[in-house]
C-alpha cells in the first residue's frame, strides 16, 4: 500500500525529531523476525528508556542527512529499523542482547555515536561497553586493590612477629 505525501512528511518529521534528540542511534536489519518477537523487543527496550522505529530507508536517509551527522552513512541492507535513546550506550547495549538472543534475525548494521556515523564493528564495540554502575564498581575495586594488598602484607608481618 502506497503511503501518501502527508503521511510521509509526518514520518519524516518524526525521524528528524528522533535524530535531533537522540544521543545515539543504532541501525538494525531484522530479517525474518516474527511479530511476537518484535513485540518482545519493543517492550524490553521501552522499559529501559530506549525507542524502536521502523521506517523506509529513503526517509531515514533524508532525516539523517539533515541531522548534520559527520562521516559516511553505513549501508542499510534489508528491512531497516532504528533504535534510539537519550542514554549514549543504552540503545546499542540493549539491542545487542537481542542480537545474541535472536541469532541472525536481528543484526546491528551501523549507527550514530557522539554525532558520527559508525559501522557494524564499531557499534558492536560500543554495545560491549559496560554500564555506568559496572564501571563505577570496577573503578572502586581498582582503587581498593592496592589498599587490600598493603593490609594483607601488614597482617602477614604482624602474624610473623607473634
Amino acid at each position: 500500500m502506497a503511503v501518501s505525501k502527508d503521511k510521509k512528511s509526518g514520518i519524516l518529521d518524526n525521524l528528524k525529531k528522533i535524530v535531533a534528540e537522540s544521543k545515539s542511534l543504532v541501525f538494525l536489519n531484522f530479517k525474518g523476525l516474527p511479530v511476537s518477537e518484535t513485540g518482545e523487543i519493543r517492550k524490553a527496550l521501552r522499559e529501559n528508556g530506549v525507542g524502536y522505529v521502523v521506517a523506509k530507508k529513503t526517509l531515514s536517509r533524508k532525516a539523517l542527512k539533515e541531522g548534520g551527522i559527520e562521516g559516511d552513512m553505513p549501508e542499510m541492507p534489508g528491512e531497516f529499523a532504528m533504535v534510539y535513546g537519550s542514554d549514549l550506550l543504552a540503545p546499542a547495549r540493549e539491542i545487542f542482547a537481542f542480537q545474541k538472543k535472536f541469532d541472525k534475525k536481528v543484526q546491528i548494521v551501523g549507527g550514530v555515536f557522539e554525532g558520527k556515523f559508525m559501522n557494524q564493528s564499531e557499534m558492536t564495540t560500543v554495545a560491549n561497553i559496560p554500564g555506568m554502575k559496572t564501571l563505577q564498581a570496577q573503578f572502586v575495586n581498582l582503587i581498593n586493590s592496592p589498599i587490600q594488598r598493603v593490609v594483607v602484607a601488614l597482617n602477614a608481618i604482624a602474624e610473623k612477629k607473634q
